[in-house]
């Protein structure tokens, strides 16, 4: 049986550990799993000859619990953990969540806000020269000067703030070990300026080659146009065959240098990290306390595939992994699939085989893998490029397999289809099976929106795409007897959307006969050109002004207009048709969306039981006496 690593002491000394290489502190619960980077970048090292232990969710308010594990030979690694530590613990309106999927039994407050900020200094505090090496999605995302949503305010590099040596950035499997031999070898981590996927701090420019200058810190925080301008060349640099080292300087002759990202993994060696003696489950210490929620999806998941060329504006998988896809063999997939087939839990039902678009399992084109991808083109937006392979007949292939597994009653696809990419398939082959064998009922795909403006600002195809999709899509369901239905992720005040758009999107709401229980507001995260959008009001390929719902009362009502027949929700859908001058929309109408506000039905009533008629008027009486 596989063995976690040490979280403790004791443990230390049951696997002879004098003193560890490394020590991993990170803000998600212990998950020895390869969905979580900790596991992975562990397993990593530890096939290395590296000894790696685990301090998850320290007590950031008590120094010692850093020390619990003594210190590290090597280095401390940080990641806040699977997630940004804000998009964890805030909703988009700024209120705090109650649960937290990474923490045992969902319980909140666990880990900080600015989660690698604050266990950076934390570690700093107790061990003054040890090497910090931060990573994970809120590093690598943060790792230049960034706009950050929930103060409102431009901040530095994460380097600087954490008080860390290194930031690994992207997935950082091959940075890891270049660090560590180099750390092993007795190299100071100052002088660790060379490994690609990788920032740094200098302040000799001697330590620059082949470099471009961003614009400086204090310069952009001057002037947004700037951060545009700088936001484009970090986006341009994103691939690891024609990126460039970028420099970004502040005050004081302080420069963070971002060296070009680390080469995609070939085949072979994603199927060597996927094959490491992961346990697959949380630490047996969180059972009493009810688990870890994160890991009841992925359990019976399987990762296929890495990178997306999809190219949305508001996704930050570009700045992370990449556009270049990778993909385990079919070997390395099934082996883990028979293998998931022996837990005793196993119901016959793999929950989902992809990664983040499921149906990505080649480079777009030919050229990606020699010469990297385009720079200033997308594969898929605003048509198809000419040059693009789509051909999901290796993915067609791998499902086949995986259905004839013995013990698998169905295998599903949860992850994601990029309908654009499955139209462009000329063979309908993955369509047709994907209808007869792969959805429970409904499958789940992101138009996001149907206006083409809004579209063309999140990176997404014309509206009249999502229409041919539907369109087969209803076809296919009937050649086969089926009667499965299409979800859609719709998302309200992205850069672009006016009122006007909102109202078009919740009539076509309307005339689909769909009722999205839950919905989503644009998102602001670092390292997606939506949050440079949102943030200076301009699209940084054409620098043209670009509007932005910026209040807390417009996103509201965009908001609430995708959930206009919410009886609760009524009032402030009429003061955005009001608002948008769509007062044709109220009333008693086939087409209209609410009735007048002095009508309050008895469902709203019902699920507003504080409203009483005072005076002749509606009015809600909550907390007054009568």
């Amino acid at each position: 049986m596989n063995d976690f690593l040490p979280v403790s002491k004791e443990d230390m000394e049951k696997a002879h550990i004098r003193q560890l290489d490394f020590i991993y502190v990170t803000g998600d619960a212990y998950v020895d799993h390869p969905s979580f980077g900790v596991a992975i970048i562990s397993r990593v090292l530890e096939a290395h000859g590296y000894s790696v232990g685990i301090i998850a969710q320290p007590d950031w308010k008590d120094d010692a619990s850093i020390r619990i594990l003594g210190e590290p030979r090597l280095g401390f690694l940080v990641s806040a953990g699977n997630m940004d530590s804000m998009v964890n613990h805030y909703y988009v309106s700024k209120k705090h969540r109650q649960t937290d999927s990474y923490t045992p039994g969902g319980k909140p407050y666990h880990r900080p806000d600015h989660a690698t900020i604050v266990y950076g200094n934390l570690i700093r505090r107790s061990y003054k020269k040890t090497p910090i090496i931060i990573g994970g999605i809120e590093a690598s995302l943060r790792r230049l000067a960034h706009y950050d949503y929930w103060s409102n305010s431009f901040k530095r590099s994460v380097l600087l703030d954490s008080g860390a040596d290194l930031i690994s950035y992207g997935m950082g499997e091959k940075s890891i070990v270049e660090i560590a031999d180099a750390l092993a070898s007795g190299m100071d981590v100052s002088d660790i300026t060379y490994v690609r996927g990788t920032v740094f701090k200098a302040r000799n420019k001697n330590s620059f080659y082949d470099e471009i200058y961003l614009p400086a810190y204090e310069e952009m925080k001057a002037d947004k146009k700037l951060y545009a301008q700088s936001f484009k060349i970090q986006y341009d640099n994103t691939d690891p065959f024609t990126g460039k080292m970028l420099v970004e300087a502040y005050p004081h002759e302080v420069y963070v240098v971002q060296n070009p990202p680390a080469m995609p993994l070939t085949q072979e060696e994603m199927d060597d990290i996927y094959a490491l003696p992961y346990t697959r489950r949380a630490h047996p210490s969180y059972d009493a306390l009810g688990g870890v929620p994160a890991t009841k999806e992925i359990r019976f998941s399987l990762i296929s595939n890495r990178g997306c060329f999809g190219g949305c504006s508001f996704c930050a998988l570009t700045f992370h992994q990449g556009r270049i896809i990778q993909t385990r063999s079919h070997s390395s997939i099934l082996k883990e699939a028979e293998q998931m087939t022996q837990d005793k839990e196993f119901k016959g039902y793999i929950h989902d085989v992809g990664g983040p678009t499921a149906n990505f399992r080649q480079p777009s084109c030919e050229k990606q893998l020699k010469c990297g991808v385009c720079k200033n083109k997308q594969c898929l937006f605003p048509k198809p490029c000419a040059n693009m392979n789509a051909d999901h007949s290796d993915y067609v292939a791998l499902l086949r397999k995986l259905r004839k597994l013995p013990g698998v009653k169905k295998v599903f696809i949860r992850s994601g289809i990029r309908f654009d990419y499955l139209l462009a398939d000329k063979d309908e082959t993955f369509f047709d099976e994907l209808i007869k064998y792969h959805i429970s009922g409904q499958l789940k795909v992101a138009p996001e929106h149907i206006c083409d403006a809004v579209l063309k600002r999140m990176g997404k195809p014309e509206n009249a795409v999502f229409q041919q999709f539907l369109k087969k899509y209803k076809q296919k369901n009937e050649q086969f007897h089926m009667d499965q239905y299409v979800v859609p992720y719709l998302m309200s005040s992205h850069p672009g959307s006016t009122l006007k758009e909102a109202v078009a999107l919740a009539e076509y709401i309307r005339d689909l006969g769909y009722m999205p229980q839950q919905v989503q507001d644009f998102y602001p995260t670092p390292g997606t050109l939506s949050t440079c959008m949102f943030y200076t009001g301009l699209d940084p390929y054409t620098m043209e002004e670009v509007y932005v719902p910026r209040t807390p009362e417009e996103k509201k009502m965009q908001r609430t207009l995708l959930q206009y027949f919410k009886p609760e929700n009524k009032r402030i859908v009429i003061s955005a048709l009001k608002k948008a001058g769509r007062t044709d929309l109220i009333g008693y109408g086939k087409n209209c969306l609410v009735t007048p506000e002095k009508n309050i039905g008895k469902a709203e009533k019902k699920n507003n039981r504080n409203v009483r008629k005072v005076g002749g008027k509606w009015r809600n009486t909550k907390g007054k006496k009568k």
